[in-house]
């Protein structure tokens, strides 16, 4: 189940849109903005990032840039090459199967272990996204179902494996996103299958079929490798969908 960028936990066991809030401090200002135009594609991978350039743009001196870039490549988000300095980082499309595979481990194992926790409560606001992903569909929104099949991931995870696993769905989606041009998302065929995916993983939480939650995951993910790898476009910096 897709997609690209962040997503905030709730109060109630699943994850919620992240709500904006005004960076505390230049460097925190210059870190969420660069942050933003790598998730949408604005600076693509493998793209030089110019300090001096990017001061001037953001009307910042070149302090809070350093200290934004220093923060980014710890979130592997930039990478620094010699001769270019730093640029957005790049997977080849081994690095991208393998991150596939990760993912369907985990999140499979997330799906089963949700079946066993998820609350009534949890599973309405499931419906709910999957309610929200089928019109977004209806009206061809690619950038709405990729960031609500995030949130529907994410909730899944937390429902799941809120002590461990979790933490490693978020960071794999956070450290490797696809911007919206090349989201899997785009491609209604590939629309169609992963939301009835998603409908089959309600269903088997709904029953408490732990069995079948864990195998409808790992099979919807490396069905969106297969995706991925099939796709004749460049490798995103991450796994999608």
């Amino acid at each position: 189940m897709g997609g690209d960028g962040p997503v905030a936990r709730g109060s109630t066991g699943g994850p919620t849109r992240a709500s904006a809030r005004p960076p505390s401090s230049k460097a925190d200002y210059v870190h969420e903005a660069l942050r933003q135009e790598i998730l949408d594609g604005t600076l693509a991978p493998g793209s030089a990032i110019g300090q001096e350039e990017i001061a001037a743009r953001l009307g910042v001196s070149i302090t809070p840039v350093r200290e934004a870039l220093r923060r980014l490549e710890s979130d592997g988000l930039i990478s620094y090459r010699a001769h270019r300095g730093a640029t957005v980082s790049e997977l080849g499309s081994d690095a991208v199967e393998e991150l596939y595979l990760l993912r369907a481990a985990v999140e499979g194992l997330t799906a089963r272990l949700a079946a066993a926790r998820v609350t009534d409560d949890q599973l309405a606001r499931l419906r709910e996204v999957h309610q929200r992903m089928l019109d977004a569909d209806a009206e061809s929104d690619a950038r709405a179902l990729a960031q609500d099949s995030r949130l529907f991931h994410q909730m899944v995870a937390e429902i799941g494996g809120p002590a461990f696993l979790a933490a490693h769905v978020r960071s794999i989606r956070q450290n490797n996103p696809v911007p919206l041009s090349v989201s899997l998302w785009n491609d209604p065929e590939n629309s169609r299958h992963f939301l009835d995916a998603h409908a089959r993983l309600l269903r088997a939480l709904e029953e408490g079929d732990a069995d079948s939650a864990e195998r409808v995951m790992a099979e919807h993910i490396r069905a969106s490798a297969a995706a991925r790898a099939s796709d004749s476009a460049p490798p995103p910096s991450g796994p999608d969908a």
